[in-house]
């Protein structure tokens, strides 16, 4: 079964232009949101995956009706694919049905990936830039030196529980231990 999915995000935008081409396409359903592609909570979207079952094909006549970002729309076939649910956009004339189609839509996630990837090399080689300029990203340190200092020789003084340090300086173990590893990497 074809179902139809059109979205127009204010009330008073047309839907017929939409529902004409989804008609025509074989829709046998078309299910309808008014509100804003960017959100993922859309009722008439959550309707549409509901309905759809193994064998069936969500058309749509756009593929920015369907979502805005490239990373959405690759999740949502994705999700489609995985319950043998194929997809077609009419004006793009993508069709994962059809072997072309798939192609298509997997050159999509490949750059989808590719863009990932540069981004995170982006943000480390930012991250290094920043380090051999002397400043150190993350939090700062809840205590002084001279405070942690302290907690790590109590700590290798093992006279006291670590749950006894924590709670005379006001820090969790983890915050322990990320000192006494510190204080061990330090000459």
């Amino acid at each position: 079964m074809n179902i139809g999915y059109a979205r127009v995000s204010t009330l008073e935008q047309n839907l017929d232009l939409q529902q004409d081409a989804l008609k025509a396409a074989g829709c046998e359903k078309i299910i309808v949101d008014r509100m804003s592609g960017t959100r993922r909570d859309r009722a008439g979207l959550e309707q549409v995956r509901e309905q759809l079952r193994k064998g069936d094909v969500l058309v749509v006549w756009r593929l920015d009706r369907l979502g805005r970002s490239l990373k959405h729309l690759i999740e949502l076939m994705s999700e489609l694919e995985e319950q043998g649910i194929g997809f077609r956009s009419v004006t793009e004339a993508i069709d994962t049905t059809t072997p072309g189609g798939k192609l298509i839509f997997h050159i999509f996630g490949a750059l989808a990936e590719f863009e990932r990837n540069l981004i995170r090399e982006r943000t480390k080689a930012g991250l290094e830039a920043a380090r051999a300029r002397g400043r150190q990203g993350g939090r700062p340190k809840k205590k002084d030196a001279k405070q942690r200092e302290l907690a790590v020789r109590l700590y290798e003084e093992k006279k006291h529980a670590v749950k006894e340090i924590c709670a005379m300086l006001g820090i969790s173990k983890p915050t322990l231990y990320a000192y006494v590893r510190e204080s061990s990497l330090v000459p």
